[in-house]
């Protein structure tokens, strides 16, 4: 998987993605142009969709019509080095029975970007000269 950023002008930045493209920005508060979300508003949006998507994904394999299914994420920076928490809360529907929503909430805390999020992650950097 591969996501660049081009800067645009001041903090924004162009995200590519495959054929897609989304803007990246600071507030206006930071100096930037609020153009679009800033990074660590991307992260929270990336861990609720792969939630939504991963426990949508299993609800159509198992048969299950969750009609429309909102997740929430929520969570505040850590200190350097301190832990980061974050709050996933699913909004389904109430018919849905005790063992569904059981099932379902052991699905969403496998999606991928929870299980990247919980294992921690190593970093390789490197600079190109243009």
């Amino acid at each position: 998987m591969k996501a660049s950023a081009t800067r645009t002008g001041g903090f924004t930045h162009r995200i590519d993605v495959r054929h897609h493209s989304l803007t990246a920005d600071e507030p206006r508060d930071l100096g930037g142009d609020d153009q679009g979300p800033n990074p660590q508003e991307l992260l929270a949006a990336s861990l609720a969709a792969c939630t939504a998507i991963t426990i949508e994904m299993y609800a159509e394999r198992k048969g299950w019509d969750l009609g429309d299914v909102e997740v929430d994420c929520q969570y505040e920076q850590a200190e350097r080095g301190g832990t980061t928490t974050f709050t996933v809360t699913l909004k389904l529907p109430s018919a849905l029975s005790d063992e569904q929503i059981e099932r379902i909430e052991t699905i969403a805390a496998k999606c991928p970007v929870h299980r990247t999020l919980e294992g921690g992650s190593a970093f390789e950097q490197r600079v190109e000269r243009r």
